[in-house]
């Protein structure tokens, strides 16, 4: 369940929203099971307000969707993808405190 702010994304939709997309992405690769992910998601909504019309916020929900998450090598979750120009620029793996994300969203537009 993706907040305001943050796009839900699919298998089907990931290449068009997240590989083409002319903005800096940030995934956010997540279950409905996993409390990690819940603990996270807070962050990942104030990112993606905190950065609105310079970083794209995404939400990949791997029950759902297999084929994006085993594509980059997704073993662990919750797992932030940063993409930038449709490639993996950066990445966090597990529950981070938010000016851990901040920092690497930062460093993502500069």
């Amino acid at each position: 369940m993706a907040g305001s702010g943050v796009l839900e994304v699919s298998d089907a939709t990931f290449d068009q929203e997240v590989l083409r997309s002319e903005q800096p992405v940030l995934v956010d690769f997540w279950a409905g099971w996993c409390g990690p992910c819940k603990a996270i998601a807070p962050s990942v909504e104030a990112v993606a307000a905190a950065y609105a019309g310079r970083l794209k916020v995404t939400k990949v929900n791997v029950d759902q969707n297999g084929a994006a998450p085993s594509r980059f090598g997704i073993r662990g979750i919750p797992a932030l993808l940063f993409f930038k120009g449709g490639k993996v620029a950066d990445q966090i793996v597990g529950f981070v405190p938010q000016d851990v994300i901040e920092e690497k969203v930062q460093r993502l537009l500069a």
